[in-house]
């Protein structure tokens, strides 16, 4: 039995205990009810249609047939292009909400909002663990961490990473660094502890882990080694330093999980430098060092939009953002370039005095590394935000925490800059919810974009409104005089008016002749074309109007050096002499795209349609020719090289083209069959 001395001393402990559970349960319930907010104001727009790129890559998913099997799954994951590692993990979960294609979006979507407040949840946990380690009090470490993540989940400006299907690529890394954010501490945690071994493999699985689950959804998952020496630097180790019995081994696994792996992303990017310049030069209207003068500008438009949000941005349309020049054009780009380099020198210059803002400018500042520096890609896209802007709430909590105010007016100060948030999410997402007007929408918002208004176009011709498709592409075309995009959707809108203007051909030429880019969907529109031509319904329009158009692709200068460019154009000449039924020519130019790039699918594709149009002996005899020349160029090192693998270990165009040469010879010999008996009967 307890003396009152030994009661009155166990007391207070108890009811901290009971204090701290209800509290707990308390963060809880509104961790969910934010999540559950966030949900309902995400809802409407998983309504909306597939976009974009997501057209570019969610068709792998019956590019081979439905995937329903081992060999048909391993050609599968291993299909994806975009950066040399595959991103076989991302396309691994598009397998949850389709295996064939055509597909509908709804179920793409609302996984990526599972995602999205599962990312909401781990940060959560993340900034509550490094409160801890700041040995900042419970409602310090608590508070702030809520208010950082409910920022961050709510925020207007990861609509477009949320609802953007392919951007599954960009929320990934993020799921992956968060546990390996979590899976630091909890190591560094059990090594303080004196377990060191158990300590040393939870280093290994938090860092080389995480990162290589992280890499495989996207490439910048890489980064996580540098975001957790960051995270490491500023915050943890000044705040737990250990004994110096385990300091050195810690050492070491600091510089074996963190400082060797970002050393060579680092080595990595530096030698990306030559290939970038050289690929900037023919396929950007922008060299290396003009890049690097405006991903300044970039940031610094980032920064404005993640601390003053607003409903309307641009959105997926990027196309209008003007390149930096010189360090005085545009004139923003020297002042943007100051305030960016004075903000990542602010993180240095404060790690010690103010931890918790130096680490979120860090590690936005890093987060950005990979795709904001001098790799040829677009200059600017908001969902580059997604994964560096994670700690850029944070000291805001914390600071409100701090101020000298009563705690219902902390809360009540955080309760409206997250209603006003959502508040802002929702109506963006409302725009998402239906694919035309948020055509329109973006059409509205983004005058200077050419592909803002292509878009509004395209979607214009699909509700059968050619003149209003044309009436905007006709402007458009006043500020873009030579985009293709405009160009091409003009000639799609003006036949559907039933006549095509001459000046419309003649600056389509002339485009097609000085076009630096060009893109898949160009020569796709080609196929669409030759079908418009041999209607005879588009006045101004036929198959000679057509052949003006290849032929101005043929005198590109810049198209002239590129052998994709060209296989393309011999494959298009060759359809539209196939379809004008001069099939030896097309043979002829068949056989002329295949010596270019002998890849087994062009030949497959050509061949068919030489069979499809009638001429099956054609078809044989095309891959005849295919089977004489020497083998494809190696595919490049990564994933590609081992697709490729892939398909050579299943003999899989073996079977395709024995598949189609059966087919064939049964064509040939019944069309010869057919042609025997006609010319019996004459």
């Amino acid at each position: 039995m307890l003396s009152c001395n030994e009661h009155q001393a166990k007391q207070p402990v108890s009811s901290r205990r009971v204090v701290h559970r209800l509290t707990g349960i308390a963060i809880a319930a509104v961790l969910a009810l934010l999540l559950f907010c966030a949900w309902e104001i995400y809802k409407p727009g998983l309504s909306g249609d597939f976009l974009f790129d997501d057209f570019a890559n969610l068709p792998a998913l019956g590019a081979t047939g439905p995937i329903d099997n081992a060999s048909a799954l391993f050609r599968y994951l291993t299909s994806g292009g975009n950066d040399p590692i595959g991103r076989p993990l991302t396309l691994a979960t598009f397998l949850i909400d389709a295996r064939d294609w055509p597909a509908s979006p709804y179920s793409f979507k609302q996984t990526n909002l599972f995602l999205h407040l599962l990312n909401g949840a781990l940060l959560f946990i993340v900034l509550w663990r490094l409160g801890e380690h700041l040995r900042l009090s419970r409602r310090q470490a608590q508070g702030p961490a809520l208010f950082g993540a409910g920022c961050w989940l709510l925020h207007p400006l990861f609509v477009s990473t949320t609802l953007y299907i392919v951007q599954r690529e960009a929320m990934l890394p993020a799921t992956f660094v968060l546990l390996g954010l979590l899976g630091w501490m909890a190591a560094r945690d059990t090594f303080a502890r004196g377990h060191t071994d158990r300590g040393m493999m939870g280093f290994v699985l938090a860092a080389w882990g995480c990162t290589a689950l992280a890499a495989l959804s996207k490439a910048n998952g890489a980064l996580l080694p540098l975001l957790l020496l960051i995270v490491e630097w500023v915050i943890l180790s000044p705040a737990q330093p250990l004994s110096p019995s385990s300091a050195k081994k810690y050492r070491i696994a600091v510089a074996v999980s963190l400082i060797f792996p970002s050393a060579l992303l680092l080595a990595y990017l530096f030698f990306q430098i030559p290939g970038s310049i050289q690929t900037a030069l023919h396929a950007r209207d922008w060299t290396v060092t003009q890049r690097l003068l405006s991903e300044p500008r970039a940031l610094v438009a980032y920064l404005g939009l993640l601390w003053s949000p607003r409903v309307h941005s641009t959105g997926l349309f990027t196309d209008a953002f003007q390149a930096s020049t010189s360090l005085l054009h545009p004139v923003t780009t020297l002042p943007c370039l100051v305030l960016a380099l004075a903000l990542l020198a602010l993180g240095f210059l404060w790690r010690k005095r103010h931890p918790i803002v130096a680490v979120a400018l860090l590690f936005y500042f890093s987060g950005q590394l990979l795709e904001s520096t001098w790799i040829p890609l677009e200059l600017y896209y908001e969902h580059r935000n997604y994964l560096p802007a994670m700690l850029m709430f944070w000291p805001l909590g914390v600071g409100l925490t701090r101020l000298r105010i009563p705690r219902w007016a902390v809360i009540l100060a955080a309760l409206l800059i997250l209603c006003s948030l959502g508040t802002l999410t929702y109506l963006r997402v409302s725009i998402w919810s239906n694919g035309y007007r948020q055509a329109l929408t973006w059409a509205a918002f983004n005058p200077d974009s050419a592909r803002a208004q292509a878009n509004a176009a395209q979607y214009d011709l699909a509700h059968d409104r050619p003149h209003l498709a044309a009436a905007r592409l006709v402007d458009a075309l006043h500020e873009h005089p030579e985009d293709l995009q405009i160009l091409l959707n003009l000639i799609g809108a003006e036949c559907n008016l039933g006549t095509l203007r001459p000046e419309t051909l003649t600056e389509t030429r002339q485009a097609l002749t000085n076009a630096k880019q060009s893109t898949d969907l160009v020569f796709k529109w080609f196929d669409q074309a030759i079908d418009i031509a041999n209607s005879h319904r588009c006045r101004g329009f036929n198959v000679s109007a057509l052949q003006t158009l290849i032929d101005a692709g043929e005198r590109n200068p810049y198209w002239q050096g590129i052998r994709g460019r060209q296989q393309d154009l011999a494959h298009l000449q060759g359809t539209l002499d196939l379809a004008s039924g001069a099939a030896q020519q097309a043979l002829r130019e068949y056989d002329r795209a295949l010596s270019i790039s002998p890849t087994p699918d062009a030949a497959l594709e050509q061949a068919a349609s030489l069979g499809r149009q009638g001429y099956p002996e054609l078809g044989l005899m095309h891959l005849d020719y295919w089977a004489l020349l020497p083998p494809p160029a190696r595919p490049d090192v990564g994933m590609p090289m081992i697709h490729g693998w892939v398909l050579k270990r299943q003999h899989y165009w073996d079977h395709e083209v024995s598949h189609l040469r059966a087919t064939l010879a049964a064509d040939a010999a019944e069309k010869a069959r057919h042609e025997a008996v006609a010319r019996s009967t004459d």
